[in-house]
């Protein structure tokens, strides 16, 4: 029963953050990180073909009960906690990007699903 739970769990936050990514490449947030990066998009864009295979590996090995799912489901919840924190920093800051309703909502909803994620996964980690 809770393998189901965080199944959904797991692909509800992958969807936000993967959205959340994808609203990354608009606000360019490579600059963010190093304001003086060359690579700019291209950079971005390779550094998320193994993340994104990440995921939907961590998804697909979840499904099939492996202690790789659970790992990996580890790592996208903090990812959505680290995302929440770094970026709600920035805004307070006073940085413009992501300060919209959309990127709001969408940093907002990964933070509490991904402290459920997280939970969850230990819990059925130390079970």
């Amino acid at each position: 029963m809770d393998v189901d739970i965080l199944f959904w769990t797991y692909l509800i936050n992958a969807v936000i953050l993967i959205n959340h990514e994808i609203d990354s490449a608009y606000w360019q947030e490579w600059k963010l990180l190093n304001p003086n990066d060359k690579n700019g998009i291209k950079g971005f864009l390779i550094i998320h073909f193994p993340m994104l295979f990440a995921i939907l590996y961590g998804l697909v090995s979840l499904e099939n009960g492996q202690l790789a799912g659970l790992i990996i489901s580890l790592f996208l919840g903090a990812s959505g906690i680290f995302a929440f924190f770094f970026h709600f920093y920035h805004l307070r800051k006073g940085k413009p990007e992501f300060n919209n309703w959309i990127s709001k909502l969408m940093l907002i909803l990964t933070l509490p699903i991904s402290i459920f994620q997280v939970a969850l996964t230990l819990i059925i980690l130390f079970n």
